[in-house]
């Protein structure tokens, strides 16, 4: 679908999909900083479910598949790993957010970006999240549904490694590594918004997700498996004691070991049946054309 979406919106005519599968679902509306900080520049709230900071704690913690079940070679073997404390965001970032982030200046300001991801910034001439356009004073976007106006409380998509990154730095915050969210992922269901729901295209943020320990509060994490797969700040690499499985299996996942960034979560058009918390899906720092989207993370304390 991600393929079929680039071809349809370089068609003139801008074609529908599927006639509604990207209609807007609307939630509740509170104004709120994405970092959840004061700061004294212009005002970053939008409307949507507040960000809020869900906070881990430091220690040793096993990461990677188990053996049990169908897995990649790229999530074995399971193994150890320290984290040092940090929280998560609450829910990813929305549009209302990236909004603010462009009329700061967000894409005018080279010491919020990675040396690389300005260059290609720069020569590539962007200047908007891939899919947006100005009309007449508005931002719109195209969808599987047609092009319509952005909605500022839906998840952020279509963002590149370099414009995640960007964002992050100009929120205060940073991306998360691949053990921080596995850590915050392991023990929740796995529901939202994939594609059975054949919506295809990201919601506002979901209700709290439950770790099955306790009640979900307001701090609980939203939306962590489907709408947009979320960048992480790791290298897609081996894990230790990494063994690649024999023919095709094995040739997909370790030949792409270079020069990619994972992903974790999966998006608004990926099987129900075919994420899991140990999934690490990866793609090249410039890529859009994905349902890829960004969920803070900072240092604890």
């Amino acid at each position: 679908l991600t393929d079929i979406k680039h071809v349809l919106s370089v068609n003139p005519l801008r074609p529908e999909y599927q006639a509604g599968s990207g209609e807007s679902h609307r939630g509740a509306l509170v104004r709120e900083s994405p970092t959840g900080r004061p700061s004294s520049r212009p005002s970053r709230s939008a409307d949507g479910p507040s960000l809020e900071w869900v906070g881990f704690p430091e220690g040793l913690v096993e990461i990677g598949a188990d053996g049990k079940g169908f897995t990649f070679d790229n999530e074995r073997p399971r193994h150890r790993h320290f984290v040092e404390a940090f929280a998560l965001a609450s829910r990813p970032v929305n549009n209302g957010e990236i909004t603010a982030f462009i009329a700061d200046g967000g894409y005018e300001r080279g010491e919020l970006w990675l040396s690389e991801g300005w260059a290609t910034a720069q020569e590539r001439g962007w200047t908007e999240p891939f899919y947006w356009e100005k009309k007449d004073g508005e931002w719109w976007t195209y969808t599987l549904a047609g092009a319509r106006p952005v909605e500022p409380e839906e998840t952020a998509c279509h963002l590149t490694y370099f414009e995640a990154d960007a964002y992050a730095r100009w929120a205060g915050a940073r991306l998360p590594s691949e053990q921080e969210w596995e850590v915050a992922a392991q023990g929740l269901e796995i529901v939202g918004n994939m594609a059975r729901r054949g919506r295809f295209h990201p919601e506002v943020a979901a209700p709290p997700q439950s770790d099955g320990r306790a009640e979900p509060s307001a701090g609980s994490l939203r939306q962590m498996f489907g709408d947009v797969w979320e960048w992480t700040r790791s290298q897609y690499s081996p894990y230790p004691g990494y063994q690649a499985l024999p023919g095709t299996l094995g040739e997909y996942n370790g030949k792409f070991m270079s020069n990619q960034f994972v992903l974790r979560g999966g998006s608004c058009v990926t099987p129900d049946d075919h994420i899991r918390v140990t999934y690490r899906n990866f793609f090249p720092a410039d890529a859009a054309w994905q349902f890829s989207g960004i969920r803070l993370a900072r240092d604890a304390g």
